[in-house]
């Protein structure tokens, strides 16, 4: 049973990664350890933390904790992972199969990195038109967008930390602004922060953390309403702090 906890731990810590919400990563682990044998398994779970208890039909009770890293949004991942749940609980994965199964998780095909450039540069586009900024800005927005996930992109390559990688997007994206508004922009600066700020604001993070409270997670709502919270102000604070140095910006 230790190594059933250990790979159903190992599940439930991936999905925990990819984004899910607290209650279908508690469900998925109690039912996946109860397919395997388990008796009865109590969990509590937060976004930094998971600890599982598993009792067994001779009595036995194993406990594991995990401490949880950083946590992203990978809807890709998150469905092999639900879809590997069910056919464990299904019988159609056996115990011995798990740890081979999560691996082929992991060397699933994902999303090239160039392709997210271009997302991030649609977005800031679509964007910066949306909140009515011309042409010359949304295409000006497309180069700040691929701007700004670089910056992501170093962020996590180095200082790994998500709020100081929010805070240093929408700093790499006012300045471009800025930039080109003192170098005869028309329109200014305005709709091209806004559109760049709007790949940057936590909107799914945001949804689950309300989302966990509805459904009575209300420690890890309330945790994730928070984080939401600083992200926010790291972007205000992007532009601030340039807005500052620079005398008030445009």
């Amino acid at each position: 049973m230790k190594n059933k906890l250990t790979s159903a731990m190992n599940i439930g810590e991936e999905m925990l990664a990819a984004g899910a919400e607290i209650h279908r990563v508690e469900d998925s682990i109690n039912r996946i350890l109860t397919a395997l044998g388990a008796c009865r398994v109590d969990t509590f779970i937060i976004t930094s933390s998971m600890v599982v208890t598993v009792h067994t039909e001779c009595g036995e009770i194993l406990t594991e904790t995990r401490r949880i890293g950083g946590a992203g949004t990978d809807f890709e991942k998150l469905h092999l992972l639900n879809s590997l749940s069910r056919r464990i609980c299904s019988g159609e994965v056996a115990p011995d199969e798990i740890d081979a199964e999560l691996s082929r998780v992991h060397s699933a095909r994902t999303y090239p990195l160039w392709l997210e450039f271009v997302c991030y540069a649609l977005i800031a586009g679509a964007f910066t038109l949306f909140f009515g900024g011309n042409v010359f800005q949304a295409l000006f927005s497309l180069g700040v967008g691929a701007a700004v996930r670089l910056s992501l992109l170093l962020c996590d390559l180095t200082v790994k930390n998500r709020i100081f990688a929010k805070f240093t997007g929408s700093f790499v994206a006012t300045a471009l602004a800025f930039l080109a508004s003192h170098l005869g922009m028309p329109g200014g600066a305005d709709a091209i922060i806004i559109g760049n700020i709007m790949s940057l604001i936590p909107g799914i993070g945001l949804t689950n953390a309300l989302r966990d409270i509805f459904t009575g997670d209300s420690i890890t709502g309330i945790l994730r309403c928070i984080e939401a919270l600083l992200a926010a102000l790291a972007i205000a604070a992007g532009y601030f702090v340039l807005a500052a140095l620079t005398g008030g910006g445009v």
